[in-house]
């Protein structure tokens, strides 16, 4: 009974813990897809890859030798159908996109599942290692080396008070930030002049930086950043 089964509890096996310790990085920074969605998805990729790895197991002698399918052709359809898992993770939250490292995630959880299935153990170790060493390892190098941030900024002032163009973008240059995508807008009661751009900054902490010096302000009616990211 082992003899037969071992091999297949081995894979699943293996398939269900390598799924389940990429979800749990992805569970610990509070992804919308942590812990059980990692495990179903490299679990059932194992058990599809399974189905087709071992016909002769579940068909008759007959039907086994009447029927063959090309397992190329099923690691094809899971990594189809994965696509529309992936695609529920990423979302919009204001300015910011979010959910493009864990669809990735749960992408490559899915080949790892076809390789614990058809039993490609060197390949599969390997690619689960270096996953979890780019979703761990990675975010501490992302967080030490030199990056660009954007902000989209909104900023009004009063009708009879308003900073010229060289002076707002002179007080934005003494912030960190360049200015890109500059537009004007005079509200609809002829009250108060609405500057919109995009900053660009070396430095995240500028961002607050600014927000302080607004706030100084008594010519600012009223002022938005939103900070955006991947």
């Amino acid at each position: 009974m082992w003899s037969q089964y071992g091999p297949l509890i081995l894979h699943l096996g293996s398939a269900w813990l390598a799924g389940s310790l990429i979800g749990l990085e992805r569970s610990f920074h509070g992804r919308p897809a942590g812990f059980r969605t990692h495990a179903l998805v490299c679990l059932a990729s194992a058990l599809l890859m399974l189905l087709t790895a071992h016909q002769d197991m579940w068909l008759t002698s007959g039907g086994a030798e009447a029927f063959r399918s090309d397992p190329t052709r099923m690691a094809q359809g899971i990594m189809t159908g994965i696509g529309f898992l992936g695609a529920g993770v990423i979302f919009k939250e204001g300015l910011t996109v979010r959910g493009l490292t864990t669809s990735a995630s749960i992408w490559m959880t899915a080949a790892l599942g076809i390789l614990y299935g058809i039993g490609f153990w060197v390949p599969a170790v390997l690619a689960t290692v270096a996953v979890l060493a780019t979703l761990a390892g990675f975010r501490w190098i992302e967080s030490h080396m030199p990056s660009e941030f954007f902000a989209h900024h909104v900023i009004r002032f009063p009708r009879d008070r308003v900073l010229s163009e060289g002076e707002l973008t002179g007080l934005l240059r003494d912030c960190g930030f360049t200015v890109s995508n500059l537009s004007y807008r005079l509200d609809g009661e002829d009250t108060a002049f609405e500057y919109r751009m995009v900053l660009r900054t070396l430095k995240r902490d500028n961002i607050e930086r600014l927000a302080l010096r607004l706030r100084s302000r008594d010519d600012v009616i009223d002022f938005r950043l939103s900070p955006a990211s991947n």
